[in-house]
């Protein structure tokens, strides 16, 4: 900017100039951009908000079974440590580890040599003490006959009827004798008492076991049927009691994730007391476990079927919103405005819940999507879905 054209406008003419020149491109900018933004309306219709995107549910009745689940634990019914009832050398296994055998199959056995031996002597002894009582009892008839003549003391045959009646007694004794080295005979032949899988073996052939040993032979497991015991509330057994007089109780086993169902049983029966410092009561349910899906001291989400409430209304759990004032869900209308609808839920099982009061059938419920969703927001259904079971 020149020096002449600075000095003009110091004047007070040219203050006034300058101020003039600046509103008018001032309102030059105004006109322009007010022009082009109303150009850029009517060719684009408008600048509208985005509609929020849903998911929805319809609520729909139908029968919904009540479930109660508890974390439990398989247990077999029967677990043996297989031990010896005699002394002696293990001459042989029969078994291989992890084999599943039937109640009195052989599984091992012990040199019976020394309990012949020992049934051999209790055999002879018998034998020698009957031969004794027999000449007792022929004694004992010549001093009846005697004595009916008086030939004989009455004092003698009374020497001989006592003599008859101990080797009796012997015999007694003897045939004791006998049975017990028979028995331990039979003991040296170890065989399975219940029918299961066998674990690890605990004793090689060769090996002087004894009845006092501790780790046994072999450890037995009964796998079917299979129990699995499980804790639930004290405050649900009124509930459990009062399904069990009217049948049998359903119960299924599920893995530790909850989402592969294992296997499926009957509920046996209730402890006879709850745990002060849970405040939980332990349950036993029973499985048949053919497959050998349940193993022993497995994990297992143990879902008891307590109830089945008929026509009960049912939504997914994620339709259910809390809040200050307790559960609602949003309701989607047929203009896509939702409203806000106060709930009393009732059972879930974990994937859909039943609703006592607050909706109606066919009603639908938005499930995913509620993060900005407020009363009366109007919505985009993106996709829909249906409350189902789950059972």
């Amino acid at each position: 900017m020149s020096p002449d054209l600075v000095s003009r406008l110091r004047t007070p003419k040219g203050r006034l100039f300058a101020g003039l020149l600046a509103l008018l491109v001032a309102a030059a900018l105004v006109a322009y951009f007010k022009f082009h933004g109303a150009s850029r309306t009517s060719q684009g219709g408008g600048h509208r908000s985005p509609l929020a995107p849903v998911s929805v549910a319809v609520a729909r009745t139908e029968d919904f079974q009540v479930w109660m689940t508890g974390l439990g634990t398989v247990t077999p019914l029967y677990t043996v440590t297989v031990h010896s009832m005699v002394d002696g050398q293990l001459m042989q296994v029969h078994f291989k580890e992890g084999q599943t055998v039937k109640a009195g199959d052989l599984l091992a056995e012990i040199d019976p040599r020394p309990f012949q031996v020992q049934l051999d002597q209790a055999l002879a002894q018998l034998a020698h003490d009957r031969a004794l009582l027999q000449n007792a009892k022929l004694d004992l008839s010549r001093y009846k006959a005697l004595a009916a003549t008086g030939a004989a003391p009455k004092q003698q045959l009374d020497t001989q009827v006592a003599l008859v009646a101990q080797y009796e007694a012997s015999i007694l004794t003897d045939q004791a004798q006998v049975d017990n080295a028979k028995l331990q005979l039979v003991y040296s032949r170890i065989t399975a008492p219940v029918s299961g899988r066998l674990g690890l073996r605990l004793v090689d052939p060769g090996n002087i076991i004894r009845t006092t040993d501790a780790t046994g032979l072999v450890v037995l497991t009964q796998l079917s049927p299979i129990t699995v015991i499980f804790p639930l509330p004290q405050d649900a057994l009124p509930a459990i009691l009062k399904s069990m007089k009217a049948g049998t109780l359903r119960v299924q086993a599920w893995d530790r994730a909850n989402t592969t169902r294992l296997a499926e049983g009957e509920l046996l029966t209730v402890d006879n007391q709850v745990d002060v410092t849970t405040g939980m009561v332990k349950l036993r349910a029973q499985f048949q476990n053919s497959d050998n899906s349940l193993f022993p001291n497995q994990f297992v989400n143990a879902r008891l079927q307590v109830d089945t409430l008929k026509n009960a209304l049912v939504i997914p759990v994620a339709g259910v919103q809390q809040g200050a004032d307790g559960p609602y869900a949003y309701v989607l209308n047929a203009q896509h405005v939702v409203s806000v609808h106060k709930l009393k839920l009732g059972p879930s099982d974990g994937v859909n819940v039943a609703i006592q009061e607050g909706l109606s059938a066919s009603d639908q419920v938005v499930t995913d999507g509620v993060d900005h969703l407020r009363e009366g927001a109007t919505v985009e259904v993106s996709s829909r879905g249906k409350a189902s079971s789950g059972s």
